[in-house]
This record gives structure tokens, C-alpha cells and sequence, in this order.
């Protein structure tokens, strides 16, 4: 199957209304698929928004016709309860016709803490991941069901509004456990890194479905103005996914991420308007072994880039 390309829809970025336009613009251009992040923080304060992404969602799926949409990631086992994540992944299933892909993840303390139920370890994280896929699974087979887990439970619960087709689960993974509970629970394995080791661990495993790629990329007519925005937006992304889970507040990321420079930046984000350093960006995933590859742009100019997607970066992507 061909190598599908989607729009990362900057949820800490954006209001609702305006995500809700970039996905249309996304489909208008050929993105393949839309996928929006679940968080109730952005990373810095200087983003400024965190809207509920599954009423964006069903925004999108009313006002769009062939996008796929997908979330990257809901975390179902603190903020939320899996039962409610079951529900909420069928309704969007039905309102969408069958475009909507579950990403689910352990999440970070940044979102989760705000409950106040405690932010778990990494192995309790994975473990409590696991029972609520089992759960959002038992779930969607209809009927009436509890579940008695060590972490989770659930009593005498059905989800009424089940879809004829029921949605791919693609779990997220930033490493080999968790890319083999990913082929193990899921239908799907979601990256960050263009790491082929996770990939093949996902593979080695027998996960055989679509592996799902984020590639950050900073678009704009003048490289330094791109470099700047991506700073400006995302330096928060180069300090790692151990700093990246634990931190509790955006006014944190803003001071880890102070020692962060733009040059910093350009050293790992393709900035500019040069076609071929932003597909060099693409295809590390492609190589990686990833066959859905959400693009993230982080340069200044939303509708320009939509411009850029459809006129030079898709051809070039797909020539050959």
C-alpha cells in the first residue's frame, strides 16, 4: 500500500474554529488524513490554546467528506476513563463514516496530573494502557460488560452506538516494549522518531498493520522566519521524551526549554523553502519504515504552506 501523507492539526496552537478550517484547506490540498493531539495544556504558554480535540473532531468529520482523522494521542487511562474513550472513538466513527483511527498512549503529566489521581511510573503507565484497551475492546463487541483489572475496572456498561466497521486502535510507542504492546493490543503503531529499530521491534512482534510517523518540518519563503516561528513554537520538542512526559505545566517547558536556540532548531527541523530538505524530512520516515507520515508544519504561515503541500512537496513526495 502506498505511503499516505496527513496534516498535523497543532491543537496547542490554534482555536477550535481555526483547526476546524485547516482541516479543510487539509483536504482540499490531498492530505491524506488529519491528526489532532489531545491535550488539556499546550506545551508552552506562548501557544496560548488547548481545545477539546473530540469536539474538534466531530466538527471536522461534519464539515470534511474524504480526510481520514485520527487523534495522536488520547491517553484513556487517567483523564479519562476507557469506557468513555470507547464511547467517544464509536460516535466519531459513525459521524465520519468510517475515517477515524484511534491513537492511543500512556500521555504526560502535563495533561494527566490535573485530575489529581497521580501520575503513575512508566511500567504502571504501559500496564494501565493495556487494561484500557482490553476494555475499550470489550466494549466495542457490544452487550453489556464489566472488568475487574489491576488498575481498572468497569461495571455493567454498553456502549449503544457502535459503527459497522470498528475503528483501527494505533498505540503509541517509544520504545521495543511498548512497540510490541502496540503489535500485541493494537491494530496499529504510532512514532515520533524515524527509528526503523521501533519499527522492526513492532514488526518482530507480528504487528503487520500501519505504522503512523510525525515529521516536523518548518515551511516559509525565507528560512530564518521559518527557523524563528518553529522556535518560537516547538523548542520544547528537543528536550526528550523523559523530560517531555514528566513536566506538570506549560510555565515548566518554558523554563526547560529557555536554553533552547533557534540554531538548535534549524539542526533538526528542515527550515525554509527548499522542497528537497523537507522531503530528505519526509522520507527519514518512509526508510524508517513508517507508511503514514502526519507532516507537522511549525513555520508562520498556515495557508501558504497548504499552497506548498499541494504545488511542490506532495508531487515531489509521490514522483517515482
Amino acid at each position: 500500500m502506498p505511503v499516505q501523507y496527513g496534516y498535523k492539526l497543532a491543537a496547542e496552537a490554534f482555536d477550535p474554529r481555526e483547526l476546524v478550517r485547516q482541516a479543510r484547506l487539509a483536504e482540499e490540498a490531498g492530505f491524506d488524513f488529519v491528526e489532532i493531539s489531545d491535550h488539556f495544556h499546550p506545551w508552552l504558554d506562548s501557544q496560548g490554546h488547548s481545545p477539546f480535540a473530540w469536539s474538534v473532531l466531530g466538527a471536522i468529520a461534519a464539515s470534511t467528506e474524504r480526510i481520514g482523522l485520527a487523534t495522536g494521542v488520547t491517553c484513556p487511562t487517567v483523564r479519562y476513563h476507557p469506557a468513555i474513550i470507547a464511547q467517544a472513538a464509536a460516535t466519531l466513527a459513525i459521524l465520519s463514516e468510517g475515517r477515524f483511527t484511534l491513537g492511543l498512549g500512556s500521555g504526560e503529566r502535563l495533561n494527566e496530573h490535573i485530575v489529581a489521581a497521580g501520575y503513575p511510573s512508566v511500567s504502571d503507565r504501559q500496564a494501565m494502557l493495556r487494561e484500557a484497551i482490553e476494555i475499550i475492546r470489550l466494549l466495542w463487541s457490544g452487550g453489556y460488560h464489566s472488568y475487574d483489572g489491576q488498575y481498572l475496572a468497569l461495571e455493567d456498561a454498553r456502549v449503544f452506538d457502535l459503527p459497522d466497521e470498528l475503528p483501527l486502535i494505533a498505540v503509541a510507542a517509544g520504545g521495543p516494549d511498548a512497540a510490541g504492546l502496540a503489535a500485541e493490543h493494537g491494530d496499529a503503531m504510532f512514532g515520533t522518531d524515524p527509528d526503523r529499530a521501533l519499527v522492526e521491534a513492532y514488526w518482530a512482534r507480528s504487528g503487520d498493520g500501519p505504522r503512523y510517523g510525525e515529521a516536523a518540518i518548518a515551511w516559509a519563503p525565507d528560512a530564518d522566519a521559518a527557523a524563528a516561528a518553529a522556535h518560537e513554537t516547538a523548542r520544547w520538542s528537543l528536550l526528550g521524551w523523559k523530560v517531555m512526559s514528566e513536566l506538570p505545566n506549560p510555565a515548566n517547558f518554558e523554563e526547560a526549554s529557555v536554553f533552547v536556540r533557534v540554531d538548535d532548531v534549524r539542526d533538526n527541523v528542515s527550515c525554509g523553502p527548499d522542497v528537497a530538505a523537507h522531503v530528505e524530512s519526509v522520507r527519514a520516515y518512509e526508510d524508517a519504515g513508517y507508511d503514514r507520515i502526519a507532516i507537522m508544519n511549525l513555520g508562520p504561515d498556515v495557508d501558504g504552506f497548504f499552497e506548498f503541500f499541494a504545488n511542490e512537496l506532495r508531487p515531489a513526495l509521490t514522483a517515482g
